[in-house]
């Protein structure tokens, strides 16, 4: 038997248990009914961020905001990474100007900063805007 993995659903936030070795083939949530892997990143607020760090998947968290030239150099760079780790890694979005308590929680200090979340707990941090390559190579290094 394999080991089940708890996937939280980026559209309710409600975990889902996937078996690991079917964490590829996609699979729905069971409570909403919608895909569990969308290939985008999921838009983090102050009422799932917990939820979504506390899923077995690890989760890599750009705080940005709309007025920072290099964060809008990195969101279609964050979309494709978001494409290219799911299923293994979750990728997510917290605009520090909506959600200034979670930007204050975590320090951000700077735009964009990209922090690496598993099992709940920050793993590593990066400030300052990355070409895709340079992410996904971060990112695997990381994990």
């Amino acid at each position: 038997m394999t080991a089940a993995r708890h996937v939280v659903c980026p559209h309710c936030a409600s975990t889902n248990r996937v078996p690991a070795d079917r964490l590829g083939g996609g699979g729905k949530c069971g409570r909403c009914h919608q895909p569990l892997f969308t290939g985008h990143p999921v838009v983090l607020t102050a009422t799932n961020f917990d939820r979504h760090t506390g899923g077995d998947l690890p989760l890599l968290v750009d705080f940005w905001a709309g007025w920072c030239g290099p964060c809008k150099m990195m969101a279609p760079i964050f979309e494709q990474a978001a494409a290219a780790l799911e299923p293994e890694v979750r990728l997510g979005k917290v605009d520090t100007e909506r959600e200034a308590p979670l930007a204050t929680r975590f320090a951000i200090r700077s735009i964009p900063t990209l922090i690496l979340f598993k099992g709940g707990h920050e793993v590593d941090r990066l400030s300052g805007a990355l070409d895709l390559a340079g992410l996904l190579a971060w990112v695997r290094r990381t994990v």
